[in-house]
């Protein structure tokens, strides 16, 4: 059987309607599901010998949270995430949990992940056409570079100073909490895009 693109196109859309139509119990369960794949992900991790934060793949998972979820559940997800690390299933990087790790070095990315995934949901789904690819590589570019890596690299230089005494120079929270992380990032804000791309409607 031959399928057209238009009815790829109207399939795609009458899912992500019904995605937001869903009950209000639904929702919630794919925000914990999405928490789980967020969790999933973080295990995808390279832990680096000058930084107490690591390279995961979690990050991919918080920008997908808002494109597929919306700003309310891509947010709630991420709320979960965090929760249910604090206190369940040790699933932050390196199969890690507890208070400890949130108010730790990575304190300001746990703050980052919440502001981007309501971010780009309130983004995409009050602008149809910031689903297209390029346009999503602007908006999740936008949560990925500037809403996360602010609040992450602010939280990392309290932490040193807080813990270690230490006043990092810009040169040295760079090195430590942005540079190492930017190619692996980029290939994360062209496959959230590239979720974008294939699974939103464009209308």
């Amino acid at each position: 059987m031959n399928i057209t693109i238009d009815e790829l196109y109207i399939a795609r859309k009458n899912i992500f309607d019904k995605i937001q139509t869903s009950s209000t119990i639904t929702k919630i369960l794919m925000s914990f599901l999405m928490a789980c794949f967020t969790g999933i992900m973080a295990q995808v991790a390279m832990p680096l010998p000058w930084t107490p934060v690591p390279i995961t793949a979690q990050t991919f998972a918080v920008l997908s949270a808002g494109l597929i979820l919306g700003k309310k559940y891509g947010l709630l997800s991420q709320i979960l995430y965090i929760l249910i690390g604090i206190s369940f299933i040790p699933w932050f990087g390196g199969m890690k949990g507890g208070l400890d790790v949130v108010l730790g070095s990575n304190c300001g990315y746990f703050l980052g992940f919440l502001i981007a995934s309501y971010f780009i949901g309130a983004i995409t789904e009050k602008y149809a056409s910031s689903r297209k690819f390029t346009s999503a590589i602007l908006v999740i570019g936008i949560a990925n570079f500037a809403l996360i890596y602010i609040p992450g690299l602010t939280g990392l230089a309290v932490w040193a100073y807080f813990t270690k005494g230490t006043v990092l120079s810009i040169y040295s929270l760079l090195v430590m909490g942005l540079i190492p992380f930017i190619f692996g990032d980029i290939i994360k804000i062209l496959g959230a895009s590239a979720v974008s791309k294939v699974f939103l409607p464009k209308d």
